[in-house]
């Protein structure tokens, strides 16, 4: 890319918020003014550091086991057991029964999106910077979940579970009765029924995806529009503050997200 966005506050904030694409149809990397949305283009940049971010998650907690012990537990060993408990407390709270699904995957879903959330907290300026310089191409976005394709793809994932444990535990008779009884009793209501309890059904994974793009993509912006329009040698003036509240942004979008799942989910943990 030859434009210096650098100096153009309008340039800069559109670069910033464009994803590095690959079309599938013909393997190149796309332009950011090229960007689109399109079914055939994916942006590599979320889905490689959504992979990154699992694979460090996956190995820390893999060197984690090896190492543990229960005379001298380490500073980790301890922090783990920690957000360990504070999970399984939750859980227990929404859901009284036995799950053996339930904890690891409310524990994987905080942890990976907490991580993604993270990338936030990075100057938004240093990894396009980087990758101008080794590939030639700037327009890269480091925060997963403030892809909304991203977000998407995990509460989707969700949706599938609730659909599994759905049929699983109430069958497909069970399951479907739900869909035409509700709310309304009588028989001549059954289509609205079944219309109205497969929107509140799709409404689950949509709140989950929007919410947590919604939230993480507006975080973003606002450390673009400070990069953007405010001089280098005060951005810290407003950028510390902001990183500082984000922390706990970060961290709440994280916890909701898992909280969310498992009150998703034990709606159709119960046999009926």
């Amino acid at each position: 890319m030859t434009e210096n966005y650098w100096t153009n506050p309008k340039n800069y904030i559109s670069h910033h918020l464009k994803h590095l694409q690959i079309d599938m149809r013909s393997l190149q990397l796309v332009d950011y003014k090229e960007n689109v949305n399109n079914f055939w283009y994916l942006n590599i940049d979320s889905i490689f550091f959504s992979i990154v971010l699992g694979i460090l998650f996956l190995g820390t907690f893999y060197m984690f086991t090896q190492t543990i012990t229960v005379e001298e537990p380490n500073k980790l060993q301890i922090s783990i057991e920690l957000i360990t408990s504070f999970i399984k407390n939750n859980i227990q709270e929404i859901y009284k029964g036995k799950n053996q699904l339930l904890a690891p995957l409310s524990f994987t879903i905080f942890i990976w999106v907490f991580l993604m959330n993270c990338m936030d907290l990075i100057p938004v300026d240093l990894f396009p910077f980087i990758a101008q310089k080794i590939f030639g191409y700037s327009n890269i976005r480091i925060v997963p979940s403030a892809d909304i394709n991203i977000t998407f793809s995990l509460s989707i994932g969700i949706l599938f579970l609730i659909l599994y444990y759905g049929f699983k535990n109430k069958g497909m008779k069970g399951f479907l009765k739900e869909f035409i009884s509700h709310p309304f009793k009588h028989p001549l209501f059954c289509i609205v029924n079944f219309i109205l309890e497969s929107v509140n059904l799709l409404s689950k994974p949509v709140s989950l995806g929007l919410r947590l793009f919604g939230n993480m993509y507006a975080g973003e912006i606002v450390f673009v529009l400070i990069s953007g329009f405010v001089p280098w040698w005060l951005q810290w003036l407003l950028s510390v503050p902001w990183a500082i509240f984000h922390i706990l942004v970060i961290f709440l979008q994280a916890f909701i997200f898992m909280m969310l799942t498992v009150v998703y989910l034990s709606m159709f943990l119960n046999k009926s």
